[in-house]
């Protein structure tokens, strides 16, 4: 999968170093992937959640943030959306960000 931005995910490490691992993790697991469908998300990642307009929500580092994601299927894309902690999480809509 092509994942864009890894600046994001960057960006947001710079601030919560402890997020570099959890983060870092999902990322070489998601440019080495070929995900065609929700299933083959949920086969890799159990508590992803799915939302509409192929948005997916990954709990990262212990559930402490949350990574969301739009996915473009026949495109091979990952678009990340937003990554925070959990209580910022909490304050957005994310079938809108």
């Amino acid at each position: 999968m092509r994942v864009i931005s890894k600046r994001t995910l960057q960006e947001f490490w710079g601030t919560h170093p402890e997020a570099i691992s959890p983060l870092t993790g999902w990322y070489t697991e998601a440019i080495k992937a070929s995900w065609q469908s929700p299933q083959d998300i949920k086969s890799q990642y159990k508590t992803a959640s799915f939302l509409r307009d192929n948005r997916v929500v990954f709990n990262m580092g212990g559930n402490k943030y949350r990574l969301v994601v739009k996915i473009n299927y026949p495109y091979s894309t990952v678009y990340i959306r937003f990554v925070g902690i959990h209580a910022e999480y909490d304050k957005i809509n994310a079938e809108e960000v």
